[in-house]
């Protein structure tokens, strides 16, 4: 399925006012956290301010989505039971943090079709997961192809730092000592990794959320890999996201003129043709056609 995820919010599944905001906001896709933002002693009771917001609140057109705890925690499958069975007809996706391999993602495929089935559910709930551990980043080609509801790929970059033993200060991706770009790597295995499956790749999250001329190097950066989105950790990132990650309105009518004008050269019998100085084959086609897509989703 193909959605729009230039912005990902996260908001804390424990405050009712921000996830409030997070529904009214711009962003493409909102998830509710159960993981990172919520104290241990409020996990579960943040279930049930979770499936409350999911039915009640005004979403719109938006992705809604629920990252649940860590598998390896006490908490994970009763996250899934809970939510998807209260609230399993009013949100779209499972993130699922810290996988490891892709035998994470199939118990969650399986314990998914369980509730499913059980409730004759046909609406299927998708799987967003987080490469954040170096034993990910090794199986990341068969965690990209482990089950058909995974949706996307996502870049955890703070704790993938801590497993991997990087500089504290790497997060935000700007240290003087390094020579370029450190998520450099990371990055285009996990882009590559994901086109090959045929799934999303997306960016995760920036901390210092008040430094935007931080946050959109970054999403500059990933989107020239190949990332088709990134993680907002305050609605103040999501117009960034939201902007870097769309094709301008000269790029969507150049691709139209490029789309066109091969169209009219293969019913010609031509394999190429000349256009403002330029040959244009097929090679610059398919990525003329990949900003339609993208511009058909945004609605431009």
């Amino acid at each position: 399925m193909m959605r729009l995820r230039r912005s990902e919010l996260s908001t804390p599944a424990s405050n009712e006012r921000m996830m409030e905001k997070a529904a009214a906001s711009s962003a493409d896709l909102v998830f509710l956290d159960l993981e990172d933002s919520v104290a241990p002693n409020e996990k579960v009771g943040a279930r049930a301010k979770v499936i409350h917001a999911l039915k009640t609140l005004g979403w719109g057109k938006k992705t809604r989505a629920v990252r649940i705890n860590d598998l390896e925690t006490e908490y994970a499958y009763q996250d899934i039971i809970s939510i998807v069975e209260e609230a399993g007809d009013s949100f779209d996706i499972i993130i699922v943090p810290k996988v490891k391999s892709a035998k994470d993602v199939w118990w969650v495929d399986v314990l998914l079709t369980q509730i499913e089935k059980r409730l004759h559910r046909t609406r299927r709930i998708g799987i967003e997961v987080l490469i954040e551990e170096v034993e990910a980043m090794i199986n990341v080609e068969e965690i990209a192809r482990s089950s058909p509801r995974l949706e996307a790929l996502i870049f955890g970059p703070a704790d993938y730092s801590a497993s991997q033993g990087m500089d504290r200060n790497v997060i935000e991706g700007d240290v003087a000592a390094y020579p370029g770009d450190p998520w450099h790597y990371a990055r285009n295995k996990i882009a590559i990794a994901a086109r090959a499956a045929g799934i999303d790749a997306i960016d995760g999250a920036f901390p210092d959320y008040k430094n935007l001329d931080g946050y959109r190097r970054e999403c500059t950066r990933s989107k020239t890999l190949g990332f088709v989105g990134k993680w907002a950790i305050h609605p103040g990132q999501i117009d960034v996201a939201n902007q870097v990650y769309a094709p301008s309105q000269e790029e969507v009518d150049y691709a139209r003129k490029l789309d066109a004008l091969y169209n009219e050269a293969q019913e010609k019998g031509l394999g190429a043709v000349a256009f403002e100085g330029r040959m244009i084959d097929v090679a610059l086609v398919r990525s003329a056609r990949n900003t339609l897509e993208k511009a058909e989703l945004i609605g431009m």
